[in-house]
């Protein structure tokens, strides 16, 4: 009797035992289930919060330019990081710390976020495939402009010599029917006067270069992200180029009626401060392209030749030198190059085409109609030729021979001068506007217990 006593006294004290061991590890059990919903809670409504303020997007720069950002200043003049967890705070993440890890900027690295943006919208709407035929052009727009610099340098170097021929011998050309003293002229003039057709109304609109986000201190982020690869490759470069001639205006195609510059495209290749000198920037690209071209081709017609070398011996014996017609024929055939080049500026400034290459059928100036251009008498107004280019086209190719970096700096200065002056945006900055951000957060689960944990989200 008494051994069964202490054997029940045994089995008792066993499943004590037992039963506390189970209670012990249900209560852990539990203990580390309601640490885990916790913290899955917490990640939940970090997760939430972030979510919510990329949802806060700048309307009006993604119904006018594609892009998605916050503005951090909220429309407000101040400007921080500590307006995004503010409104962190405000979607429910009261009580958590949040330390910015990363954040990045649509201008940081020379508006890198910005170009990523904007070709992610031309693949998904119009496709790699929209600018494929381009490809094959860009060694010609590059060739077409070696040939400019090689005429013009050849231009200088026959009137350099033509005027040591005629100091050398004291000589002087005559000026009836000599359109060399014109021409000169016409070459240290306003090329804008010389070029605008008449119905043209140059704007007379300017920026101040201060003011621009290229022309000031940016606000840079921090942190490393994922970085789109190949955005310089030469599809890349002209869907983004194409981006450029959609979104923003031209002399030829003006778009909005309140932005600060009316030309922007002539902006980004010409930087200036108004209108009118970036138009006269890229007047005088294109003059030089057409120059090679129509020097070139001068040099292949012997009809033009002739018509050349004929004036030129007219014009040396009246000045009793004929040794000098060579070079004067020379300097004759660039004058009138350069007249036909100002004829086909014309044409594509009145929204004609130009010829791509000359022949004599679409060859457009006479050599006698040389010595009154830009005159009164002047009436060459240009041609339309069916199977030429536009000045938007030639606008393609130039934007294509600047630097691509050069090129997203100076849109940026467009998409903010534009979200001011029309959308009434005055305090808007595109170093202002967060595309990615990255947070380490610190939550607590309960006294004595915090968890950390990361939470990254970015416009891709």
């Amino acid at each position: 009797m008494q051994a069964f006593s202490l054997q029940r006294g045994e089995i008792t004290a066993f499943l004590s035992l037992v039963f506390v061991l189970l209670i012990s590890f249900m209560a852990a059990m539990l203990e580390s289930t309601v640490v885990q919903v916790s913290k899955n809670q917490k990640r939940l409504i970090a997760d939430n919060a972030i979510f919510s303020i990329f949802g806060e997007y700048q309307n009006e720069l993604l119904k006018n330019y594609e892009i998605l950002a916050i503005d951090c200043s909220y429309g407000t003049c101040s400007s921080n990081e500590q307006n995004l967890l503010d409104h962190m705070y405000y979607y429910g993440t009261a009580g958590m710390e949040h330390n910015i890890q990363g954040i990045q900027y649509l201008s940081d690295q020379k508006g890198h976020a910005f170009k990523e943006q904007a070709l992610q919208y031309m693949e998904q709407a119009y496709g790699i495939s929209a600018v494929r035929e381009l490809v094959g052009k860009t060694d010609i727009w590059e060739e077409q402009e070696l040939q400019g610099e090689e005429a013009s340098q050849r231009d200088q170097t026959v009137n350099r010599e033509l005027d040591d021929f005629v100091k050398e011998n004291q000589i002087i050309l005559p000026e009836e029917d000599n359109p060399l003293p014109l021409v000169e002229e016409l070459k240290q003039s306003s090329i804008l006067e010389l070029v605008l057709p008449e119905e043209f109304h140059l704007s007379a609109r300017e920026i101040i270069p201060e003011e621009q986000a290229s022309g000031r201190n940016l606000r840079r982020g921090r942190g490393s992200f994922y970085v789109r690869q190949g955005m310089n490759g030469i599809e890349e470069r002209l869907l983004f180029q194409e981006y450029l001639l959609k979104k923003f205006s031209n002399a030829t195609d003006i778009k909005g009626e309140n932005r600060s510059l009316s030309y922007e495209l002539e902006y980004m290749i010409g930087r200036k401060a108004s209108d009118a000198e970036n138009l006269e920037m890229v007047i005088k690209k294109l003059l030089a392209i057409r120059f090679g071209i129509n020097y070139l081709y001068l040099q292949s017609d012997t009809k033009k030749q002739a018509e050349a070398e004929a004036l030129a011996l007219t014009l040396s014996t009246l000045a009793g030198l004929p040794a000098v017609s060579a070079v004067v024929k020379q300097a004759l055939l660039a004058a009138w190059a350069f007249g036909e080049s100002v004829v086909d500026l014309r044409s594509l400034l009145s929204g004609k085409k130009a010829a791509l290459m000359k022949s004599n059928e679409n060859w457009q100036l006479s050599l006698s109609s040389l010595t009154t251009l830009g005159t009164e008498e002047d009436m060459q107004d240009g041609m339309n030729a069916e199977e030429g280019i536009t000045y938007e086209d030639y606008l393609r190719a130039l934007l294509f021979l600047e630097n691509d970096d050069e090129l997203t700096v100076k849109a940026l200065d467009r998409v903010e001068q534009n979200m001011r002056t029309e959308e009434k945006k005055d305090t808007f900055c595109v170093d202002s506007c967060v595309v990615k951000l990255r947070l380490q957060n610190t939550a607590e689960i309960r006294r004595g217990l915090t968890y950390q944990f990361p939470v990254y989200f970015g416009y891709e």
